[in-house]
């Protein structure tokens, strides 16, 4: 068996994110356009023929039972293959930043295991495996950048024009189920059309959780006081805490406060394992 490095698993910026309603189970209706960037995790693959399914943290630590074994074991079971694995994981997006990390960690760790376990399982397959682990991971699966709604389901792929992003992440995290469940959440936004964001792209809309999160975590306000003191107009991405505005001129990075993370990225065409699903596992490999 050969070992297969260096495996990207890239971020994504919500560009706009509103939510539509509420059902009666509780979950969120949203509309939002999810978009691939250049702000990759890295993981690595040694396949082991004993079965068993290992990680080693070669960055940030993670937890015991990160989406990445999660992601691994659910392909194992669901396949009863008899192979194992061993992954190292670079870990580059930050934690609570609403930027997708850990559900990227794990569609590129479905992704690359059903290559190199040579299970050729189809995209549909993978999803399905997929959705159980968290509901964004789905959409990385899909490779394109996608206009999204429903509970996180409903994922049309679309195009975006090429452009780069300053992104900021304040040293404070979010929790999702606490911007979720606040009174003071906008849960009426209007529906909109694809054709309504087609007329704006990066500027259409706004993040319905922005309000919510920036009295949970003043670091958010911050770090959009910071972008709009080099002259941008910045919001959340997802539940954040990261923000993130279109990049329009040179930006003085080493002015941005102690405490925040800065970097300038590029959006992606589609995701870098996207044409993964079927292929031999030799070409993987460069075999």
């Amino acid at each position: 068996m050969k070992a297969l490095y260096d495996v990207p698993a890239p971020a994504k910026l919500n560009t706009f994110l509103h939510i539509t309603g509420r059902r009666a189970d509780g979950y969120h209706l949203l509309q939002s356009v999810f978009m691939l960037v250049d702000w990759c995790d890295t993981l690595h693959f040694d396949v082991r023929t004993d079965g068993s399914i290992s990680r080693e943290d070669l960055t940030t630590p993670l937890p015991a039972d990160d989406l990445v074994i999660r992601a691994a074991k659910a392909l194992q079971q669901f396949t009863q293959c008899p192979l194992g694995v061993h992954i190292g994981i670079a870990k580059s997006i930050p934690a609570q930043a609403g930027m997708g990390g850990g559900s990227s960690d794990a569609a590129s760790t479905l992704l690359a295991l059903n290559r190199l376990w040579q299970l050729n399982l189809p995209l549909s397959a993978l999803a399905q495996i997929g959705l159980q682990l968290g509901a964004d991971v789905p959409f990385f699966l899909g490779g394109r950048n996608a206009w999204v709604e429903g509970i996180g389901e409903k994922i049309t792929p679309i195009d975006l024009p090429s452009a780069a992003f300053v992104v900021v992440k304040p040293d404070a995290g979010l929790e999702t189920r606490l911007i979720f469940s606040d009174a003071m959440l906008k849960r009426d936004s209007k529906f909109a059309t694809m054709r309504d964001f087609a007329a704006n792209t990066f500027e259409f809309g706004q993040n319905n959780l922005q309000q919510v999160a920036e009295k949970i975590c003043p670091d958010v306000s911050h770090a959009l006081g910071w972008l709009k003191s080099q002259g941008l107009q910045g919001r959340m991405t997802g539940s954040g805490s990261a923000v993130f505005a279109k990049l329009l001129h040179t930006v003085d990075t080493a002015s941005a406060p102690v405490g925040m993370q800065v970097r300038i990225c590029n959006n992606l065409p589609s995701h870098p394992l996207m044409d993964w699903v079927g292929s031999d596992v030799k070409k993987v490999n460069g075999g």
